[in-house]
């Protein structure tokens, strides 16, 4: 089991936690990561997008000049897909992009990234975040004695308000619960800011 250094919010450390190695000390499966990271992406995709086919565009109804005689290539109609204002070939309709991926699969790719940012040393304890107020100034402070100059994410096992609205006007920072964290979001973060007690409570679920 690996042992990591708990540090407060002064940035000093206050002692080490043993982490389960059967949620933070896995084997990668990176394809696992991929799919997941593939589905999060999917399902926040609207699918809203639509335009009209030839059968869908007003009008069109009369063929434009007779079939011979002309000296103009043959039309049936001016809803067809070459006339301006015509219809769209393949025209893209209202879908569903989603798709389902299975609980266990999810769970072995939250293992393995939480795995990669223990291996990379990008994973940092804190014993307690506490607040007395919502000050963006004072969780500014917290980072900057926690050395975390990048993108972070910090996961929190209480909804404590006033930890989140003081992290919320920060842009590099995002805030999570240990019941809402998910692949992408660790992936994306280059530190992950964990209290005791969300690595208590990620240890409960997933080990």
């Amino acid at each position: 089991m690996a042992n990591v250094a708990v540090y407060n919010m002064e940035g000093k450390e206050v002692g080490t936690i043993e982490l389960n190695d059967s949620v933070f000390g896995v084997e990668v499966n990176e394809h696992l990561v991929h799919m997941a990271v593939v589905q999060q992406l999917a399902n926040k995709r609207q699918g809203t997008q639509k335009a009209k086919t030839r059968s869908e565009v007003s009008g069109g109804g009369r063929k434009p000049w007779r079939q011979k005689g002309t000296g103009h290539a043959r039309q049936g109609s001016t809803r067809a897909p070459q006339w301006t204002g015509g219809g769209v070939v393949f025209a893209p309709v209202p879908r569903d992009y989603s798709f389902k991926l299975n609980r266990k699969e999810k769970q072995a790719a939250l293992k393995s990234v939480l795995t990669d940012k223990v291996a990379n040393n990008n994973l940092i304890v804190v014993d307690e975040l506490k607040f007395d107020e919502i000050k963006t100034k004072k969780f500014q402070a917290v980072l900057t004695n926690l050395q975390i100059d990048k993108k972070a994410l910090v996961v929190l096992n209480d909804n404590d308000q006033n930890v989140v609205l003081s992290a919320r006007n920060i842009p590099t920072v995002k805030t999570s619960l240990t019941n809402t964290i998910n692949v992408y979001d660790v992936l994306n973060a280059n530190k992950l800011v964990l209290t005791k007690d969300a690595v208590k409570t990620i240890e409960e679920v997933y080990a």
